[in-house]
C-alpha cells in the first residue's frame, strides 16, 4: 500500500486520475484519444511536485525523514559500499541490532562503516528496537571505532534514530554513561570520521556516533535535541503545536548549516530519497568521498584539534549588559 503524507495528497489524486486514463486504450474506431488529457495531467503532476517539494515546512521535512519507504543504513551500505562484513557484539553484554557496523570498501578504500538501523515491518522493528540503541549498541560502535583506529581505517557513521532507548533496562546498564564515553573517545580517535544524518537525528542517541570531522545531513533529514512532538508537549502543552515546534527548533539542514551545526547538505531527489534510492545513494557517496578527502589531507593532530574545536564551539549565549551602578 502506498504511503501518502497529507501534503502529498494533491499529487496522489492527480496520479490516480492519470492511472485511470491510462487504463483505457485509445478507441480508434470512435476517434477518441486520451493522449492530450494524459499529457496535461503529467505536466500538472510535475508542476505540483515541484511546487510542493520546493517549499516544504520543517514539519513536512520531519515527516519525510520518517517515511517508511526511506532508505535506511543497511540500504545505503549495500548501495554505496562494497564487501560489507558485519561485526557483532560489544564484548560486554550483548549484540544490539539497532546498531550495525563492519568493514567495507568505499571505492577502493577500506573503511569502517557504522549506522543505526530501523526495521521495515513490525517484526524487524522489534528486533531492531525501532532504531533506538541500548547501551550495548553504543559500546559496540565504540569497539568498532577503536578497531578502525588500530588499523588506521576511516570511519563513516550513518545516523537514523529517534533517540537512544529510554527504558529501564537501558538505564540499569548506564545508557547515559555509554553515550558520554563515546563522545569523549571519539574526540581522541586518530582516524578520520565522517557522520551523515540520513533520516532522524534524535538527541544524544544521534550524537553518540556523531562526533566527527565532518557532519553532513540529507536534505530531508533532521537533527534535534528533542522531537517536535516532545517540544510541543513541553512548551505548548498540546500536540497540535508540533509544526510550530518544528519551526522553532531549527532542525532542518538549511537551519543547521546556518548555525554551523552541520558542515554540508546532501541533496535528495525531488520528493525525497525514497522516490529514487539510487540517485540518493549516488549523492551520498559523492558527498562522503569528498568530505573524506578533505579530512584525510590533514595531519592527525590537526584533525583531532579541529574536531575538538568544532564541537566546543557549538552552543552560544549572550547576557544583557547591566547598567552601571553609581556609588
Amino acid at each position: 500500500m502506498k504511503h501518502v503524507l497529507d501534503f502529498e495528497k494533491p499529487i496522489f489524486e492527480l496520479q490516480q486520475k492519470l492511472d485511470e486514463l491510462q487504463k483505457h486504450p485509445e478507441q480508434h474506431s470512435l476517434g477518441i484519444s486520451f493522449e492530450e488529457e494524459i499529457q496535461q495531467i503529467q505536466s500538472k503532476i510535475a508542476e505540483t511536485r515541484r511546487q510542493i517539494y520546493s517549499n516544504l515546512s520543517p514539519w513536512q521535512r520531519v515527516q519525510l525523514a520518517r517515511h517508511p519507504k526511506r532508505p535506511y543504513a543497511l540500504d545505503y551500505i549495500a548501495s554505496v559500499f562494497t564487501g560489507f562484513q558485519e561485526l557483532h557484539g560489544d564484548r560486554l553484554y550483548a549484540d544490539d541490532q539497532a546498531v550495525v557496523g563492519g568493514f567495507a570498501k568505499l571505492n577502493d578504500q577500506k573503511v569502517m562503516v557504522i549506522g543505526t538501523q530501523k526495521g521495515r515491518d513490525t517484526k524487524e522493528n522489534i528486533r531492531r528496537n525501532f532504531g533506538s540503541a541500548h547501551p550495548e549498541g553504543y559500546r559496540k560502535a565504540l569497539r568498532l571505532m577503536k578497531m578502525a583506529d588500530k588499523f588506521a581505517l576511516p570511519i563513516v557513521c550513518l545516523i537514523d534514530t529517534a533517540g537512544a532507548y529510554p527504558g529501564i533496562g537501558a538505564e540499569e546498564r548506564h545508557i547515559a554513561e555509554a553515550i558520554a564515553v563515546n563522545l569523549r573517545e571519539m574526540m581522541l580517535i586518530e582516524s578520520p570520521i565522517i557522520a551523515v544524518v540520513i533520516g532522524e537525528g534524535g538527541s544524544g542517541g544521534a550524537l553518540g556516533i556523531g562526533v566527527a570531522d565532518r557532519v553532513l545531513i540529507l536534505e530531508n533529514a533532521y537533527y534535534s535535541v528533542i522531537s517536535p512532538e516532545g517540544c510541543a508537549a513541553i512548551l505548548w502543552k498540546e500536540r497540535s503545536a508540533t509544526p510550530k515546534a518544528a519551526e522553532a527548533l531549527k532542525i532542518t539542514g538549511r537551519d543547521l548549516l546556518e548555525l554551523k551545526l552541520v558542515d554540508g547538505i546532501v541533496a535528495e531527489p525531488l520528493g525525497g530519497a525514497h522516490t529514487d534510492a539510487a540517485a540518493a545513494s549516488a549523492a551520498l557517496k559523492e558527498a562522503v568521498v569528498q568530505a573524506l578527502g578533505e579530512v584525510q589531507s590533514m595531519t592527525v593532530e590537526a584533525r583531532r584539534q579541529s574536531r575538538y574545536s568544532k564541537f566546543r564551539s557549538h552552543g552560544r549565549f549572550s547576557e544583557p549588559e547591566t547598567a552601571a551602578t553609581t556609588a
